[in-house]
């Protein structure tokens, strides 16, 4: 555990100079991704809160004002809400959020009830829950009878501040004919949560966001380092896009 922890924390800190320097992140999300195998839900003890609470910590001093948000693996949503809460995050990632699902690390059931208030119990209503729906690395036979569409309506339903659509593995993009079904059916801000890549992006523009981790990585691959030349390309995409918009909105 310690040696995953040091690795986290080496992680975040080299994060720094492309966060200080980079050019236009909206957002950054701090997940432990690397601290394999992942426990379940419960089982996530006191010392990955701690760890992420204080790695959460400085990367908000290096990223603040704009928004900082954590996912703590697997399904630990009430242990990211107070890591939120004690690093000064703005949003979760929760995963299991409405309905129940099989994931790697075993049968995912539904937590919103608990998790919103929880939220309102530790005084954390400030941050904001963006919950997968039909999310990856998962098995979904037990749900097949709910498309994506009707489980973002149940997540609308439940208080979920925003929904999260994605492929069927990390690096793995998600479909867009989902993410359409999705931002048809409900009201709340749409995100898109893997695969999406500089090559890509154009189709994923309808959503509210998408969380970019894998292509960000040296040869897209989210277990190497972070590539300050990918991370720039991608970003200057975005900021391109974004100018022709504007320019398109005042000729009209």
């Amino acid at each position: 555990m310690l040696s995953r922890v040091a690795g986290m924390w080496v992680i975040a800190i080299q994060g720094r100079g492309l966060v200080v320097d980079g050019p236009g992140e909206d957002a950054v999300l701090v997940e432990n991704m690397h601290d394999i195998p992942y426990l379940h839900t419960n089982a996530v003890g006191p010392e990955v809160t701690a760890a992420m609470s204080v790695v959460c910590s400085e990367v908000r001093k290096v990223f603040a004002p704009k928004p900082v948000g954590v996912q703590v693996l697997a399904g630990a949503n009430r242990q990211a809400l107070a890591v939120a809460l004690a690093a000064g995050l703005q949003f979760v990632r929760a995963e299991g959020f409405v309905f129940s699902h099989v994931a790697d690390e075993g049968l995912m059931s539904a937590c919103a009830g608990e998790l919103l208030r929880y939220r309102r119990q530790i005084g954390a209503e400030d941050v904001l829950v963006l919950t997968d729906i039909k999310k990856k690395h998962s098995a979904h036979a037990i749900t097949a009878d709910v498309d994506i569409a009707e489980t973002a309506k149940a997540a609308q339903f439940f208080l979920s501040d925003g929904v999260i659509v994605t492929g069927s593995a990390t690096g793995q993009a998600a479909s867009t004919k989902e993410m359409r079904a999705v931002l048809d059916a409900v009201d709340l801000p749409v995100l898109v949560g893997s695969g999406v890549t500089t090559d890509n992006y154009d189709q994923f523009r309808a959503a509210h966001a998408v969380v970019v981790g894998s292509h960000f990585k040296r040869n897209g691959l989210w277990s190497n380092e972070l590539d300050p030349d990918r991370l720039r390309r991608f970003m200057q995409h975005v900021a391109d896009v974004r100018r022709k918009q504007v320019e398109t909105t005042m000729i009209m």
